[in-house]
C-alpha cells in the first residue's frame, strides 16, 4: 500500500457509504481515499452475487431517492438506458411543485459499455396470507374486500376508527406504532407476524422509532388518496416526490442489479486514484490527540497487515466492531452500550424453477406474475419475504424460460436456523414454498444459499443509549461514521450515500459538528422505505 506525503482518508468498507465518500473526495479534494474491503467485492450489502449467470440482489434495491443530488448521482454513474425512451424521446420525473425531463443523453458516464445501464422498472409488491394476495401497501381494493370478507373488513374499519379517535398516547413500542396508523385489527393481520419474523422479538419490544424510518408516515387514509388520484392520473414518474415511497411505482435499476453501479464506482475510484484492497480486515484503530492516527488491517488468508497513516477515517463497520478495534480503549461505559447494539442477519436460498404455481392476474399478458416482492405473511413457514428477480431486470436470469427467486430468511448469525447446513436450509426453503402453494418442489431446477451477517441494525438492545457511543465517538474530529452499520441506522443506499456527501462537505467547508450528518433520514425529504 503506496504511502506519500498526500493526506490519506482511510475509508472502511467498499459499500455505498464508503465508495461514495471515496469518489466524493477525489471529485472535490485532494485527499486520497484508501478503502479497506473485509469481502472480495464491491456495494456491501447493496452487491449482486452471480451464481452461474444468475444473480442475486441481496435483499433487494430500488433505485430511487427523493434527493436530487443522489438521483443524479446515479444517472451520473449509469446512463438511463435508450429503451426507455423508445415510446417517447422523453421521460419526465416530477419534483414537488416542478418538473424535470430526462433525455437519451441527459447523463451518464461517457465510458460506459451498452450494458451498463439503468433500466426504469415498474415497482409491484404484494402480500401473500391464507394462500391469497394483497396489495402492498394494503388498499381497500374489491379485491382486498373479496379476500378478508365483509365481518373482517367490518372489524378492520371499526378498529382504524378507534384509532384515529382515540390514538395510544406516547408512542414508546413499534407496536403502538402499528396501532395508531393502521388500527389494531389490520395491525394483527398485516403487520404483526411478519414484522416479527424480521426481528426474532415482539414488536412491543422495538422502538417505535423503526416505524418512523420505514413507513414514513403511510397510512390508510394516505393510501385511499393515493389510490383515488392514480384514477385519474396517467403520469410515469420516477422522482415523484409527492408519493409516499411505500407506494413507488416506478424505479431505476441497474441492468445486472445493484453490484453493477458499485462497481462502475470503484473503476472510477482506482482510475482517479484511488486505492481499493480487498479482502482485508481492520482490526485496529490508533488514536492520538487529534483523533484516528492510523488504521490497521489483516488478511486472514495471508496474514499480510498493513498499518495505514489516516489523516480521516470514514467507517462503515458495525459499531460494536468498530468500538472494540479503537486503542486506546474507549471508557467502559461506551464500550457497554456498544457491546449491546443488536443486528438482524439474513439468509437468502436462491431457487432457479421451472415456473411458478401462482399465475398472473387477470388481464396480465406475461407468463410471470408481476412483483418484485412478495411479502410472506403466512405465520406456519419461517420465509419472510420472496423475490422474483426476473421482474427485477429481465438479465438477472441466465436462462429467459427459467424463473429465478429468492427466499428471504431473517435470523440471527449463529442460531439454530443460521447454523443449518446449507443442504438444510436448501431443504425448509424448497419445503415452505411447496407447503404456501407458491412453487412445487418437483420444478426446482437448481438452488444456492447466501448468508449476510449484520444485515440490519437492530432497533432494541442498547439502541436507546447509543447517544452514549454516538457523542463519544463524534469527538473524534477526523472520524466520520456512515452507513446503515456505521451509524447503527436503518438506512437505504441513498442516506447513507448522503450521509458520506455530507461528510465530505464538511471536510471541504471546514465544518466539525457532525449533526447535519445524523440528520439524514430524520427529515421528511429523505423517507424512503423499501
Amino acid at each position: 500500500m503506496e504511502q506519500t506525503d498526500q493526506k490519506t482518508a482511510v475509508i472502511i468498507g467498499a459499500g455505498p457509504a464508503g465508495l461514495t465518500a471515496a469518489l466524493e473526495l477525489l471529485r472535490h479534494t485532494d485527499i486520497k481515499p484508501v478503502v479497506i474491503e473485509a469481502t472480495d467485492r464491491n456495494g456491501g450489502i447493496s452487491a449482486t452475487i452471480n451464481y452461474k449467470g444468475n444473480r442475486i440482489d441481496i435483499g433487494g434495491h430500488r433505485f430511487f431517492s427523493k434527493s436530487d443530488r443522489v438521483m443524479d448521482w446515479w444517472m451520473d454513474i449509469l446512463p438511463v438506458d435508450e429503451k426507455a425512451f423508445r415510446d417517447n424521446p422523453e421521460v419526465q420525473i416530477s419534483y414537488q411543485n416542478s418538473h424535470r425531463t430526462i433525455s437519451a443523453n441527459h447523463s451518464g458516464h461517457a465510458n460506459r459499455s451498452e450494458d451498463e445501464v439503468l433500466l426504469v422498472r415498474n415497482r409491484t409488491s404484494r402480500i401473500y396470507y391464507g394462500g391469497k394476495f394483497y396489495d402492498y401497501p394494503v388498499s381497500l381494493s374489491m379485491q382486498t374486500i373479496l379476500n378478508l370478507g365483509f365481518w373482517r373488513m367490518t372489524k378492520i374499519g371499526f378498529s382504524y376508527i378507534r384509532a384515529r379517535l382515540m390514538p395510544i398516547r406516547n408512542e414508546d413500542n413499534l407496536e403502538q406504532f402499528f396501532i395508531n396508523r393502521f388500527g389494531r385489527e389490520l395491525y394483527a393481520t398485516f403487520f404483526r407476524d411478519y414484522t416479527e419474523k424480521v426481528w426474532g422479538v415482539p414488536c412491543t419490544e422495538i422502538t417505535a422509532e423503526w416505524g418512523a424510518q420505514r413507513i414514513k408516515g403511510l397510512s390508510i387514509t394516505k393510501a385511499i388518496t393515493h389510490a383515488l388520484k392514480q384514477v385519474f392520473s396517467s403520469t410515469k414518474s420516477i422522482n415523484q416526490k409527492q408519493t409516499e415511497t411505500s407506494l413507488i411505482e416506478y424505479f431505476l435499476y441497474p441492468k445486472f442489479g445493484p453490484g453493477q453501479m458499485w462497481d462502475c464506482v470503484a473503476r472510477d475510484i482506482l482510475e482517479l486514484g484511488g486505492e481499493i484492497h480487498y479482502q482485508y480486515r481492520v482490526d485496529e484503530i490508533d488514536l492520538d490527540k487529534n483523533g484516528v492516527s492510523s488504521v490497521s488491517c489483516v488478511n486472514p488468508e495471508s496474514n499480510d497487515r498493513y498499518a495505514i497513516p489516516a489523516d480521516y477515517c470514514f467507517s462503515t463497520m458495525p459499531i460494536r466492531q468498530l468500538v472494540k478495534s479503537i486503542n486506546p480503549p474507549v471508557p467502559d461505559e461506551v464500550r457497554t452500550v456498544s457491546d449491546g447494539l443488536v443486528y438482524r442477519d439474513f439468509i437468502t436460498v436462491g431457487l432457479l424453477v421451472n415456473k411458478l404455481k401462482v399465475q398472473p392476474r387477470a388481464g396480465e399478458k406475461s407468463k410471470l406474475i408481476a412483483d418484485n416482492w412478495i411479502y410472506i405473511q403466512e405465520p406456519h413457514v419461517k420465509l419472510g419475504r420472496l423475490q422474483i428477480f426476473n421482474n427485477w431486470s429481465p438479465t438477472m436470469v441466465a436462462d429467459p424460460d427459467k424463473v429465478w427467486i429468492g427466499l428471504e430468511f431473517f435470523c440471527n448469525e449463529g442460531d439454530e436456523f443460521w447454523s443449518q447446513s446449507d443442504e438444510d436450509i436448501l431443504a425448509q426453503g424448497i419445503d415452505e414454498v411447496h407447503a404456501i402453494n407458491i412453487v412445487d418442489r418437483a420444478e426446482v431446477v437448481d438452488s444456492v444459499v447466501i448468508k449476510m451477517p449484520k444485515a440490519y441494525p437492530a432497533y432494541f438492545g442498547t439502541y436507546s443509549q447509543l447517544p452514549v457511543v454516538r457523542n463519544h465517538l463524534d469527538k473524534l474530529p477526523n472520524l466520520f461514521l456512515v452507513g446503515r452499520n456505521g451509524m447503527h441506522k436503518y438506512n437505504n443506499q441513498d442516506h447513507s450515500m448522503l450521509a458520506a456527501i455530507t461528510a465530505v462537505e464538511n471536510i471541504v467547508n471546514g465544518v466539525t459538528d457532525k449533526q447535519n450528518i445524523w440528520n439524514i433520514n430524520t427529515e421528511d425529504e429523505y423517507h424512503e422505505s423499501k
